[in-house]
């Protein structure tokens, strides 16, 4: 439905002066559309009595206001410091016009601008006045399951163009009922302009999909969709639900039989499950909950949030032992839809779960799925019944995933809730568009000072996430205007993503970026450095394609955004098998024992794990050199320490051993385990960039020996777990502090996926924080690869703008 004017009367009132009239049209930039904009600026003219009128175009909301001088000046001043809650001011710019007279104030229909667009506002979880009128039995939206305001509910997933009015969204197909119409007509209601806006009477329609029959009608009452799905969930049945971005698949969370047939059905492995709450105390008898991730479980964006386990849980809902096999973390999220709060029940409704299972409509490694045609069809192995509605996804939008670590937030999956919001770069950049990496993709769109990352694509392993890939990227160029004159992609030969970005490039320039620079570049774009300096990057992951062919992630890079020097970085050690090696820890011990010179006692965890046969096949491979890669990888070096300690010996998902080794050493019940001796040796002659000095080399021989050690000792787990991180915090604190001498760098920048470990990050930011240095974490992008693509643009539009102004460090920034 297109906008349609609005015009009222405003009488002057006495909060300025009213001497000499004036004129301006005002352009307020940023996430201005969708979140109660419009009705902000109508009642703030009348606030200050000015007459004037004020749309949406591409650009932003466009305001013309006039009054006398003083006035104008405050509505100026105002207009962005009393914004709505759900608006992202970027700027306010104003020229000054001739006065025209009139003495009312008109809100104009939308408009359409050429060049720049306005930005589009995350979904966001129901408000509370929204409710509190669907738990209302008087009100007229009782039990609906898509109410919304303008405070609430879908944005980003239901836009199909800009401005952003309902015509360019996917309720466009839902004509509004009367009541419905005069709510969003009036300034003065919380509808005005809400474009999801609905009740029962024209809203989307749910139906239940069942194993024999279908429920269809007005959702939520007695007998009806929600509540046949309510009871199917509490008689041990998993139902796909179709979110805000998606499908889910949720069973009942205290039902081990129901969980474990979904783990089943969705070959998890062990990877943990998200939990669905209510509310807080609905779980904080299973988890510690500090301010801060209390903050973030209750806020409009409601991402799943890692909450550290209580050792001895208090009375109340308990999920079955197979929801979180081994994870030190529950991943728990509140109900952010009103179908959410419907189906974990209402005040008065009958028992059902309290705590459901919530996970990706998706195989694993596979693209959410958002239509109901195409979830009939590859969910149908999956789920015992269908909750569905009419209402069409047009964004693909996965849950985000956080975790609090010293006090501040670490995204772990940037997605609903924070994707479209564009991030501040510190320098102008080219139009450009990074593709990201092949795990936990997600690309970037930048221009000027501006960056956008999509919302999480996925691994990018098959045809499916590959078309995915393609349409978050056109989705992104649809919202932002931005046409990239610049493609970025990783140096890894045989990416997908790479592999995408040289198919379309189409005569643009494509710039390698190498891994671990973008990481750092990546974390320098998001603490707003220039770049005028280098800062030393302590990037740790599991795998990285290294500038000689090996397999990087174990690296101390003296970097900016123009390039890096390879200062120091773990040892080579081989990986036999490459990738395959990554599902058997017990391998990777075994292969990092070889190098240390290390005999493989048959008492060792990790060598009891493999067969004879097994260990016969992999001496010989790392005696040949037969299918090893070598590698400077920390992930490995975790896996290896997670087999020897006894922790894990087959990963069922990625960095599994890693994340129980974490666990293992969160439970270390040592204040003061101590350390291993993890050595930084001279330069050597191997694993430099090919000019000026090698790197040095950290040497995890000794740190092996003593973990062996430990184990013929009988040392817990825990504590082998709890000095080998401290180990590792070691190293990080030695090695900044050589740099420094060297150097003079005093920033450290902490990056790549082994800094999502909290016990690490806090050992490694404390120690250096001690010895002086400005610490950079993590807190707007992923440490991991769902941040990589920031790093890439921001290296790779720099070069193509400015290649020739500043002379790059010994690594060159693209190649």
């Amino acid at each position: 439905m297109a906008d349609r004017t609005r015009t009222t009367d405003r009488t002057p009132m006495s909060e300025a002066d009213l001497s000499g009239a004036e004129r301006s049209r005002v352009l307020v930039r940023g996430v201005v559309q969708g979140v109660g904009f419009r009705p902000h600026v109508y009642a703030l003219a009348g606030r200050l009595g000015l007459s004037g009128h004020v749309t949406n175009t591409g650009e932003g909301v466009v305001a013309e206001v006039e009054g006398a001088g003083e006035a104008v000046a405050a509505f100026r001043e105002r207009i962005g410091a009393e914004a709505p809650p759900l608006a992202v001011v970027e700027s306010v710019s104003h020229r000054p016009l001739p006065p025209s007279g009139g003495s009312g104030f008109r809100i104009l229909a939308s408009r359409p601008a050429a060049g720049r667009r306005t930005l589009v506002a995350p979904d966001t979880a129901t408000c509370d006045a929204c409710l509190r009128e669907m738990t209302d039995p008087a009100d007229r939206r009782h039990r609906h399951p898509f109410i919304t305001c303008t405070d609430c509910g879908p944005r980003f997933t239901i836009v199909t163009g800009l401005p952003y009015d309902r015509a360019n969204t996917t309720m466009a197909r839902f004509p509004m009922c009367d009541r419905c119409a005069r709510e969003y007509r009036d300034p003065g209601d919380r509808r005005f302009h809400a474009q999801p806006v609905a009740c029962h009477d024209c809203g989307p329609r749910v139906r239940l999909l069942g194993p024999a029959t279908a429920v269809s009608g007005p959702a939520g009452l007695p007998g009806e969709p929600v509540a046949a799905a309510r009871r199917l969930l509490a008689e041990g049945a998993v139902v796909a639900v179709k979110g805000l971005g998606g499908y889910h698949l949720a069973c009942d969370a205290s039902d081990e039989q129901a969980v474990a047939l979904l783990r089943r059905r969705k070959a998890r492995g062990d990877k943990p499950f998200a939990l669905l709450a209510r509310d807080v105390s609905d779980i904080e008898h299973l988890a510690h909950v500090d301010p801060v991730e209390r903050a973030l479980l209750t806020g409009n964006r409601r991402p799943i949030v890692l909450l550290r386990r209580r050792t001895t849980a208090a009375a109340g809902p308990a999920p079955a032992p197979s929801v979180a096999p081994g994870s030190p973390d529950l991943g728990v999220l509140l109900a952010y839809t009103p179908l959410h709060h419907l189906l974990l029940g209402l005040p008065g409704d009958p028992p059902g779960p309290r705590l459901l299972v919530l996970t990706s409509g998706n195989l694993g490694g596979e693209p959410i799925v958002t239509g109901e045609e195409e979830a009939l069809e590859r969910l149908a192995h999956l789920a015992d019944a269908f909750l569905t509605h009419d209402r069409p996804i047009h964004v693909p939008c996965e849950d985000s995933v956080v975790r609090v670590c010293g006090g501040e937030e670490l995204p772990v999956r940037r997605s609903r809730g924070y994707a479209p919001l564009p991030l501040t770069l510190p320098v102008p950049v080219r139009p450009a568009l990074a593709v990201g990496g092949d795990l936990k993709n997600a690309c970037c769109l930048g221009a000027g000072r501006q960056a956008w990352l999509s919302a999480h694509v996925g691994d990018m392993d098959d045809l499916a996430t590959l078309r995915a890939f393609a349409r978050a990227e056109q989705q992104l160029e649809g919202i932002t205007g931005v046409a990239p004159e610049v493609l970025a992609a990783d140096r890894h030969p045989g990416y997908r993503s790479t592999g995408w970005a040289e198919r379309n490039a189409s005569g643009r320039p494509l710039r390698r970026v190498q891994h671990h620079h973008a990481h750092v570049a990546s974390a320098l774009a998001e603490h707003g450095l220039d770049g005028s300096a280098p800062v030393l990057g302590v990037a740790f992951d599991g795998t990285g394609y290294g500038d000689d062919g090996a397999v990087w992630g174990g690296e101390f890079l003296l970097a900016d955004y123009d390039g890096f020097t390879r200062y120091a970085h773990l040892r080579y050690a081989p990986l036999p098998g490459g990738d395959a090696a990554i599902r058997h820890p017990s391998r990777t011990a075994l292969a990092h024992l070889w190098a240390a010179g290390l005999p493989w006692d048959p008492g060792l965890p990790s060598a009891a794990a493999c067969t004879d046969t097994e260990r016969r096949v992999l001496e010989r491979q790392l005696e040949q050199n037969l299918g090893c890669v070598p590698t400077s990888s920390m992930g490995r070096l975790f896996d290896a320490v997670s087999s020897l300690a006894g922790v894990c010996q087959r990963a069922g998902y990625e960095a599994q051993a890693a994340i129980e080794l974490e666990a293992a050493a969160a439970a270390c019940p040592e204040r003061d385990p101590g350390g291993y001796d993890f050595p930084l040796r001279p330069a050597a002659a191997d694993g430099g960039t090919g000019a000026g000095v090698p790197p040095r080399l950290a040497d995890p021989g000794p740190l092996l020996a003593a973990v062996v050690e430990d184990l013929r000792a009988g040392v817990p787990r825990e504590v082998i777990a709890a000095r080998f991180h401290a180990a590792v915090a070691g190293l990080v604190r030695h090695t900044c502090a050589a740099a420094r001498e060297r150097y003079g760098v005093a920033t450290v920048a902490l990056t790549g996926g082994v800094f999502a470990n909290a016990v690490l990050s806090r050992a490694c930011a404390g120690a250096l924080r001690a010895d002086g240095f400005t610490v950079l974490r993590h807190r707007l992008v992923p440490p991991g690869d769902g941040g990589l693509a920031l790093g890439q643009l921001v290296v790779a539009a720099r070069a193509a703008a400015n290649e020739a102004h500043t002379p790059p460090l010994t690594g060159s920034a693209a190649h």
